[in-house]
């Protein structure tokens, strides 16, 4: 079995190269995302394609995968919105996906991202960079234990990330939609017009399914605590970016942690140096660093993540080739 993977990075490929032991696959490990035409023609000859996030299964490159003969359309992220479900399933691609993978991968970027707003750490060691360790008062700061975070989904990873804040001494609340048995010890769950005015910190870990309707919006945010932390760990589909910016710029948020965003692909992955940044709001939410603290993406970004996402999609293609299913099938 031929497989060409796309998007892996130099520190994946030891693990890339592990997990297949198990699996015996024909693999190549290249680091090109697929959005060209190009990418897509670097399919030919293969049996199976790996995708990550950013990279775009569209009309396009579905055609010439199955103009080159793919079968197996696998992507080791647990969204596929990158893919064009209807259209794959209408040339008949068998398609998987990683349903999930290390919740501590995402749970402590979002507590990074918290704490390092809450004690301006970006702020303080941006200046210390240019040798300037004058103390100012934006540098002052509460304790976390001070501090009351809510955690708005608590799934695997919201719990973690709960856990976590509780850990280092918050008091911890939570809102889902569903009644979460088991976190009596670090979490109480409420209401969210009850969380939003309490909170010093809210970190998001909702679950998103396309179509679904932003969580943050200008509404969201002038319900919670003025000067409070916003953190995004779940998808930037959730928030109104542009109410995020209002929000920092009135004074409302004292500050926005995001891993995520919507349009994401305009950006990530580019080094723009001196230039500009094309998507002028991102441009403008960049801007707002160090209130606002942008990650590319990175919260899989880890040895355990990444070795969950791949043994899983190696299974997932192992499955697909042996019986025509599989437990993560993409219907």
């Amino acid at each position: 079995m031929k497989v060409l993977c796309y998007g892996v990075r130099d520190v994946e490929l030891p693990i890339f190269e592990s997990c297949n032991k198990n699996f015996g696959y024909d693999l190549e490990l290249v680091p090109d995302y697929l959005n060209t035409k190009e990418s897509a023609e670097m399919a030919k000859g293969f049996d199976a394609v790996l995708l990550r996030g950013n990279c775009f299964a569209n009309k396009q490159n579905l055609d010439i995968f199955k103009e080159l003969g793919v079968k197996y359309l696998l992507t080791r992220t647990a969204g596929y919105e990158h893919i064009d479900v209807p259209y794959a399933q209408q040339l008949d691609f068998k398609m998987a996906f990683v349903p999930g993978y290390s919740p501590n991968a995402i749970a402590e970027l979002a507590v990074t991202h918290a704490m390092m707003l809450l004690r301006h750490m970006a702020y303080a060691t941006a200046r210390s960079g240019k040798k300037d360790f004058i103390i100012d008062s934006f540098e002052f700061s509460k304790e976390i234990r001070n501090c009351t975070v809510g955690c708005i989904g608590l799934g695997r990873i919201g719990r973690v990330a709960a856990s976590l804040y509780a850990g280092l001494g918050a008091h911890v609340i939570g809102y889902d939609m569903f009644q979460i048995k088991g976190i009596e010890s670090y979490c109480t769950q409420v209401p969210l017009e009850e969380l939003l005015p309490q909170c010093d910190i809210v970190s998001i870990h909702a679950r998103y399914t396309a179509g679904d309707p932003k969580i943050v919006t200008r509404e969201f945010i002038s319900k919670m605590k003025d000067g409070a932390i916003l953190v995004n760990a779940a998808r930037g589909q959730l928030v109104d970016t542009e109410a995020v910016i209002e929000g920092i710029e009135s004074g409302k948020l004292n500050g926005f942690g995001v891993d995520t965003l919507i349009d994401e692909a305009d950006i990530f992955g580019k080094d723009f140096g001196d230039g500009e940044i094309p998507n002028q709001t991102l441009a403008k939410l960049q801007s707002l660093y160090p209130k606002v603290l942008i990650t590319p993406h990175l919260g899989s970004y880890t040895d355990e993540a990444v070795t969950n996402m791949v043994e899983i999609s190696f299974q997932n293609l192992k499955d697909l080739a042996e019986t025509g299913d599989c437990k993560f099938k993409i219907k």
